[in-house]
């Protein structure tokens, strides 16, 4: 990328994908996955009870992919990307990046979450890009500052790179969060709900700036959202996961769709085809990872 210095270490996964012109990302086309997710059982465990989140899950997503985890409330979907993350272990099954099994968190995975107050308070914007790059060893000083500064501008940020969170509106943490995450050059970007908090508008233009963001730099993104017309317009694939515990219904694809086209018939026509998987019954298997009692 352009005006964007390197890491000073190799890490897993290449930050930025170049694959043809348009807004479709390659899937497969000789490329093994960068991620892989197989029969991925997900568990909460207390003294008493074990509560399944996701049952037997299986996908992969490849460089460039915008993969969206969508499903209900209580589905499991922000429980695998906290597993992708590295912050929980499968009970079963397998998770690997890059071919090698996620052991725990690490920058090649950065989180952007759907809270507000997920920047360091005493920390300037600019600061808060730069603290993770430096902790991580990473980059020197100079590298992150110039990328945190590269990375305002692309969220059109640049003019507030001496400001404290707690002058930012809610749409312009959420920004300062991306960029946090993208300076650090990850192989995936993780997306927890991030513009679910947000008033409508802002909410619309933030999508608009994260496919914008998209075009130019082609990373890899795993987006968590519950809102169907959100992951047609941002997903160029969709899992669609069933009500708890969350099971595979179906892995569409959507790169075709924008908000330029949402009132076509055939974004309607795939926004009905999900909303009936939604809430139609529970798949066959759904009885073998209810909840247990130990």
């Amino acid at each position: 990328m352009s005006g964007v210095p390197k890491a000073s270490v190799t890490h897993a996964g290449p930050a930025i994908m170049q694959p043809p012109e348009g807004r479709a990302a390659p899937v497969g086309d000789g490329v093994g996955p960068l991620l892989a997710v197989r029969g991925a059982t997900l568990q909460y465990k207390s003294k008493n009870l074990v509560v399944t989140a996701a049952y037997r899950v299986d996908f992969q997503v490849f460089p460039a992919d915008r993969f969206i985890l969508l499903g209900p409330s209580g589905c499991g979907k922000s429980t695998l990307l906290k597993a992708v993350g590295g912050f929980l272990k499968p009970a079963h099954g397998s998770i690997e990046l890059n071919g090698k099994p996620i052991g725990g968190p690490g920058p090649d995975r950065m989180m952007v979450f759907q809270e507000f107050d997920q920047l360091l308070p005493w920390k300037t914007v600019l600061g808060n890009i730069i603290f993770p790059m430096t902790c991580s060893g990473r980059f020197t000083k100079a590298e992150a500052k110039e990328r945190a500064l590269v990375f305002l501008e692309k969220v059109h940020l640049g003019k507030f790179a001496h400001a404290y969170p707690h002058t930012l509106s809610g749409g312009m943490k959420q920004r300062v969060a991306i960029a946090r995450a993208m300076a650090m050059g990850p192989a995936i970007l993780l997306m927890d709900e991030p513009f679910a908090a947000l008033d409508a508008l802002t909410r619309l233009r933030m999508q608009e700036e994260l496919l914008q963001l998209w075009d130019e730099l082609r990373f890899t993104v795993v987006f968590v959202t519950h809102s169907i017309a959100e992951a047609i317009i941002l997903g160029s694939r969709i899992l669609v996961l069933s009500p708890h515990p969350g099971q595979v219904r179906a892995e569409l694809n959507a790169h075709e769709f924008s908000h330029e086209n949402q009132e076509s018939p055939e974004f309607h026509r795939l926004h009905r085809r999900i909303h009936a998987m939604l809430f139609s019954g529970p798949p066959d298997a759904a009885q073998a990872g209810a909840d247990d009692e130990t």
